[in-house]
């Protein structure tokens, strides 16, 4: 029995046209449709995006440590250099000034027993000028006079060239100063010799 003769007609189709779906096709692509469809990679590429952003913020953090470690480091080196390069100036300083201390020595020394009159004043005025001027270049440079005179012995400033019995003086007190020592800063260019009651 053909198809026809059972009641089964199929529409005919022509060449290049779809045979329509049945009813039943149409509500299973429906149903298919409106089921939100699983994302099985999103979640993990959410975890790796994390994964990622938790290592960049590491390592951000670790540049900034380092940086900041590099910068700390350079700024105490600058105050390194810095310091060290005074210390040496100063040590150099005191090294030169020190040379000239015998000489500010002599011309007191000339300058104690100086004429008044004559000729001999105008050679004294000069030794004065020139003394001034030396101790001009000491002030300038920081250069101080140890003051010792009543003062107690201090051996970091002092040095004792004579311990002797004195009724005016305490023990330890000094008595004279034979020749002033002096200082720049809180470096001892050169003691002050005194004499000191025992």
């Amino acid at each position: 029995m053909s198809d026809q003769e059972s009641g089964n007609e199929k529409p005919q189709v022509e060449d290049g046209e779809e045979e329509p779906q049945t009813s039943a096709e149409p509500e299973q692509a429906e149903a298919r449709s409106s089921e939100t469809p699983e994302e099985p990679e999103s979640v993990p590429s959410e975890i790796v995006l994390q994964h990622e952003l938790d290592q960049a913020k590491e390592q951000a953090h670790e540049y900034l440590e380092g940086w900041q470690r590099a910068r700390a480091e350079f700024a105490n080196y600058k105050k390194r250099v810095t310091r060290d390069k005074e210390e040496s100036r100063m040590r150099i300083a005191a090294e030169t000034l020190t040379k000239y201390l015998g000489v500010i020595d002599d011309l007191e020394r000339a300058l104690k027993d100086r004429p008044e009159d004559g000729e001999a004043a105008a050679w004294a005025e000069g030794i004065e000028l020139i003394y001034r001027k030396m101790y001009g270049v000491l002030d300038t440079e920081g250069v101080e006079i140890i003051e010792a005179d009543g003062e107690f012995f201090d051996p970091k400033l002092h040095e004792a060239i004579s311990h002797d019995e004195s009724e005016d003086h305490e023990e330890g007190e000094i008595i004279e100063v034979v020749q002033p020592g002096y200082r720049m800063g809180d470096r001892v260019l050169r003691p002050a010799m005194v004499r000191v009651a025992k």
